[in-house]
């Protein structure tokens, strides 16, 4: 998420030479002791039951005796019977639908089935009349009157995202008031192989977390201490015996001398220290059961290093990135207590509500995720109070910075604080760069929910640049700070597991950059070179730790070149709409690459699938 120096220039340096594979590491034993255990191999599965209808009806549920038939009219793909939606020439709706388990012991899972349409609708523009095709609650594609063929194609749809969840194969089929059109389906199945998955309810938990904070600091708001506690609702099925803090910024120092320190621990016992000492495992008194809350409460120490970094101090100015202990996620995976990366991140949480109280002397401004107000405190000491809803982490400044104000043309507040050094012209143009960016991307994906937007310069980022909910670090760069600035809306608001996935935040930002400053993807896979047949747009952080000089050029670059692409694919307009539509339905929610490759299908009827091969985006 954050711009390295390579990132700043992705949108411009040419491919990185191909590199020799690299092992990856052994995973540390305190870490191994976190993850869930493997499921058993999966067995090669057809999973549909009659999925020829050549079986009668069962186990299909339809809405009238007569969509499974065998009657004149339609022929079938194969056998004599077949799904027959609509067909009516009158207002009128079909469903069809079957339940399926798919196991949580498979990597790969695809729903095929055919699909012969046929109309007496005479435009060629207007869909009048459509059959949807569900998994869940997810659109896997819609198609109408002006898809009409003169035989059967088969669909296929990568569906493997929802391993270890039983779902419902749906068909709706919907006609207007006149001429009909018939939708025939035959032969349906959904096949899983191979892979892994790990086993366990993939909801993730614990949801709706509420932090409040409040801090004292030193002279020079380099030190804080105080109290945080936090509430959440275990929304799983199964109880929680335990949660996990995550005390990120520990990577900064060592376990004998923790730059984030938790004492007097309330509401849960304090366990063992992990993954670096990054992850603090906490004890709940009793299980916490489907809908039950608790509350932790803990001491806070912090101490920020010295280091112009997203956690560390540059001369008189500190900022403060990942400070605070946030909850862990746990999902059907189990436990997400990833390593933390100083490459890209490691962050994964859910959407939670923040108030932080910020005691701090007076000559130190404090730019904050979150809208803030100030009162004063005891002698020469302010009180800052940031409040933000349905944020994934807080971040905070301190120092005596140079501020400017302004406010973009849709309205959202914009504040530039700046380090010594920075010309009161780089920062004015900054605050332009920060309005328009604001802008651009909201009307591309949805209003911006944040209140206001803090923008913090300092030259000496040695990493580019680096988003937080409502706050971003940066250096005065146009490029890079439309970049984080898109990283409000991809991993802000359309979560993500950064770790795992690091590509649904860094190709969409930057491609989201593209747009925002009119960019093209023209010749954007000039001197294209994959290091290795096992490199991925999709690869996770384990694998771009160690091959860390590709990690800009294939996340970052290729990765937005592979959007591009499938907007030359979709069309401009329709690409667009996939966009705007994909982060509305994932405000304040987790993205997966299952989900967005079944958001992008549903968008088009021409098979995606060697699109995703060709594109390496695997998932």
């Amino acid at each position: 998420m954050r711009s390295t120096p390579h990132k700043v220039l992705a949108a411009t340096a040419s491919a990185v030479a191909a590199l020799a594979a690299v092992s990856l590491p052994a995973t540390p034993a305190a870490a191994a002791q976190e993850q869930a255990p493997r499921a058993a191999a999966c067995s090669p599965a057809q999973l549909v039951s009659n999925g020829g209808f050549e079986s009668g009806t069962s186990p299909w549920n339809q809405s009238s005796s007569g969509v499974i038939t065998n009657r004149a009219g339609q022929s079938a793909h194969s056998g004599s019977s077949f799904a027959w939606l609509n067909g009516v020439g009158s207002t009128h709706t079909d469903t069809l639908s079957q339940s399926v388990t798919i196991p949580s012991g498979c990597s790969t899972a695809t729903l095929t089935f055919w699909l012969h349409i046929d109309t007496d609708e005479t435009t060629s523009s207007t869909a009048y009349d459509k059959l949807t095709a569900k998994i869940g609650s997810t659109t896997l594609a819609t198609y109408s009157n002006l898809d009409a063929n003169t035989g059967y194609a088969q669909k296929s749809f990568d569906v493997s995202g929802f391993a270890g969840q039983t779902v419902t194969i749906g068909f709706t089929g919907t006609e207007d008031s006149s001429l009909q059109t018939s939708f025939v389906v035959d032969d349906v199945a959904l096949n899983t192989s191979g892979g892994s998955t790990p086993p366990g309810d993939s909801t993730r938990t614990p949801a709706a977390p509420s932090y409040n904070v409040s801090l004292s600091s030193n002279a020079d708001g380099t030190g804080w201490t105080g109290h945080e506690s936090v509430t959440f609702t275990n929304a799983s099925s199964t109880a929680l015996s335990e949660v996990y803090l995550r005390l990120w910024d520990n990577y900064h120092g060592t376990c004998s001398a923790m730059p984030i320190t938790v004492g007097n621990l309330t509401g849960g016992t304090a366990g063992d220290l992990s993954v670096g000492c990054t992850a603090l495992e906490v004890g709940l008194p009793t299980p916490l059961a489907q809908g039950q809350s608790a509350t932790i409460g803990f001491d806070l120490g912090i101490t920020v290093p010295s280091g112009a970094d997203r956690f560390g101090s540059d001369g008189a100015f500190s900022f403060i990135g990942n400070a605070l202990p946030v909850l862990a996620v746990k999902d059907g995976a189990g436990w997400h207590l990833d390593p933390y990366t100083n490459n890209g991140e490691s962050f994964y949480s859910l959407a939670a509500d923040f108030k932080v109280a910020l005691d701090h002397p007076s000559s130190l401004l404090i730019p904050a995720t979150g809208t803030s107000a100030d009162t004063p405190g005891s002698s020469g000491r302010t009180i800052t109070t940031a409040t933000a809803s349905k944020v994934r982490d807080f971040a905070w400044a301190a120092g005596p910075f140079s501020k400017i104000s302004g406010t973009s043309a849709a309205g959202t507040p914009v504040n530039v604080y700046s380090v010594s050094g920075i010309s009161s012209a780089s920062a004015q143009s900054m605050l332009t760069t920060a309005k328009s960016a604001v802008d651009a991307h909201a009307a591309r994906f949805g209003a911006y929910p944040y209140g206001e937007l803090d923008a913090v310069l300092d030259n000496n980022f040695w990493f580019g640049g680096m988003e937080y909910p409502g706050f971003v670090l940066d250096l005065v760069s146009t490029t890079a700070l439309t970049h984080e600035i898109g990283h409000q809306w991809w991993y802000g608001i359309v979560g993500d597991d950064e770790y795992n996935s690091p590509w649904l935040d860094e190709a969409f930002t930057d491609y989201a950059t593209d747009l925002a400053l009119n960019k093209t993807g023209a010749n954007c896979w000039s001197s294209v070179s994959w290091a290795s047949s096992s490199e991925k747009i999709t690869n996770s952080m384990a694998y771009w730790d160690a091959n860390s000089s590709r990690y800009s050029t294939v996340v970052y670059g290729y990765g937005k070149c592979a959007l591009h692409d499938l907007r030359r694919v979709l069309g401009d307009s329709v690409m667009a709409k996939l966009l705007k539509d994909y982060a509305t339905s994932h405000w304040y929610g987790v993205s997966t690459t299952a989900e967005f490759k079944a958001a992008a299908q549903a968008a088009t009827a021409t098979d995606l699938t060697s699109f995703w091969t060709q594109h390496r985006i695997d998932g």
